[in-house]
Parts: structure tokens; C-alpha cells; sequence
């Protein structure tokens, strides 16, 4: 596999100034120059997430590698989870299915006891389908298996490097959010 860093910086053309502080050959200047320090930065931590991301991916402990389940069946469990229950149609709609094959889908889910088909209290025609507390506790322990190794890892850490970590991952939390707000809003 390709060194993630060496990935990510692939086809940029990073401009720095030269030793005498000019660098006229290709034309740049002090903006060029942080656009270009930025975008290493982002690539040195979007490489180290890779890298972490493969470290964790090894840990065959993670319920995800014991369930069993289908890319469709742990798509479907994973929408349940955000959405909580849906009528099945909107549901095949949203995975990308006809209604034939989600019911196959559900019908094995239901007999893993993952996930529960009711009639819709205002329409009886549709059936909602909805996880059971066994579907809950198995996407619960998906989303969160890396949890402990994380905790493992922050541990190793001094407080002043804790630090660091706290205020970085606080902004790209607000990032994420303020991103979100823009696409809910329309702004993107």
C-alpha cells in the first residue's frame, strides 16, 4: 500500500519561497506560499487519519467483523438507527431497492431479530419497519467499537498533549456542524 502522506500530496505543486527569499522562476507570493503550507498540513493529517484508521482496522474484536451481516442489511440497520422507524417504502426508496428485494432484506433481519415490521398506526396498508433493542445494541456497538482502543490511545498521552487534541477535535466539530448547517440550509 502507498504511504498515505505521499498519496494525499500527490499532484500538488507546492510553492515555497527560495533561501533568499525570492522565488521569481515560478511567481510566488506569501499567499501562494500559506495556501501551499496549508494544504501539506491538511495532507500530513489526512494521511496520519489514514494510518490510524488501518491501526484500529486491525483489532478483529469489533462487532462489525462478528455480525454477519450484508453491505445493503448494515446500511438499512444503520439509516433505522438515525432515522428510527420508516415506512417500507420509503425505506427501499432510500437504500435504493425495489420493494420485492428490501422485504428479502427485512425478512432476514427479522429472523436475526434485528429488526420489527409494524402497521402504520394511521395508515394500515404500510408497514413500518423499525430495530429491535437486539439491532440497536449491535449498531450501538458497531458505530462505538473504537471507543476503547481510543481511549486506550488518549491515555498514552501527556495533559498538555491532551490539550491539544481537545482543541482540535472542538474545531473540527464546529466545522462540522456550521458544514451542516450550510447543506440543511441550502448555503452549499
Amino acid at each position: 500500500m502507498p504511504d498515505a502522506n505521499k498519496w494525499f500530496s500527490m499532484g500538488v505543486r507546492w510553492y515555497r519561497p527560495s533561501s533568499d527569499g525570492l522565488n521569481a522562476a515560478i511567481g510566488s507570493s506569501q499567499k501562494e506560499w500559506a495556501l501551499s503550507e496549508k494544504e501539506q498540513l491538511i495532507a500530513e493529517i489526512m494521511g496520519a487519519q489514514i494510518r490510524l484508521q488501518h491501526l484500529f482496522a486491525d483489532d478483529r474484536s469489533d462487532p462489525l467483523f462478528s455480525s454477519h451481516l450484508t453491505m445493503s442489511q448494515l446500511k438499512i440497520l444503520l439509516l433505522l438507527a438515525r432515522h428510527g422507524t420508516l415506512p417500507g417504502g420509503e425505506l427501499a426508496r432510500v437504500v435504493g431497492v425495489g420493494a420485492a428485494a428490501l422485504s428479502g432484506m427485512i425478512d432476514r433481519l427479522v429472523v436475526q431479530d434485528l429488526v420489527t415490521r409494524t402497521e402504520d398506526l394511521n395508515d394500515r396498508r404500510i408497514r413500518r419497519i423499525g430495530l429491535t433493542k437486539a439491532g440497536t445494541e449491535l449498531i450501538e456497538s458497531i458505530i462505538t467499537a473504537g471507543m476503547t482502543k481510543q481511549r486506550e490511545l488518549l491515555s498514552r498521552l501527556t495533559a498538555e498533549e491532551l490539550a491539544v487534541v481537545s482543541r482540535a477535535s472542538a474545531i473540527l466539530v464546529r466545522e462540522a456542524a456550521a458544514a451542516r448547517t450550510q447543506e440543511e440550509s441550502g448555503q452549499v
